[in-house]
């Protein structure tokens, strides 16, 4: 199994981005990311309305095991700058993950999106992952599209009436 750990992609609109694992040394770069982030992306991607991410939820995504958790900074090319971040979190089984993306405001509309699912995917599928999933809030009508088209089916979460799994067998 080889695992994808870092890559230089172009998005569908011709945007040039580099992808690579977050690190211990991002926390203050993805402090800095997330503080660009809108309020409401920031409440799609923690499911929750939050006003700024956490000095301990930040780490959460660099102090990771490279493993069974994944998280990705990405940049545009030739920058230094974090323009979205990515994360892939697996069972202890490996066999299912979550992922999340989250792409700040004024880089939206560029394919980045699209470009990160699809590398997630193939990092998720070059770990042994057979399954990926994705919870969504039932409101984040772009995330829910753009996972549909590129091949996730959707359904409701038993209890939870305002999120949306959407899953992909690899």
């Amino acid at each position: 199994m080889t695992t994808i750990t870092a890559a230089d992609l172009q998005t569908e609109t011709g945007f040039h981005i580099t992808v690579r694992p977050a690190s211990e040394a991002d926390d203050a770069a993805l402090t800095e990311f997330f503080a660009h982030v809108s309020k409401d992306d920031l409440r799609f991607r923690f499911l929750s309305a939050i006003q700024k991410v956490s000095q301990r939820q930040i780490e959460s995504m660099t102090h990771i095991d490279h493993r069974q958790t994944e998280d990705f900074m990405v940049y545009a090319a030739g920058s230094t700058e974090v323009i979205a971040n990515a994360m892939l979190a697996a069972n202890k089984k490996m066999d299912t993950a979550e992922v999340a993306i989250t792409v700040r405001s004024d880089f939206k509309d560029k394919g980045i999106e699209a470009a990160l699912l699809a590398f997630v995917r193939r990092n998720a599928k070059a770990r042994g992952i057979q399954k990926l999933q994705s919870i969504e809030l039932r409101e984040n009508h772009c995330a829910i599209e753009l996972e549909r088209k590129m091949g996730f089916s959707a359904r409701g979460i038993d209890g939870e009436p305002m999120l949306v799994l959407l899953e992909q067998s690899l």
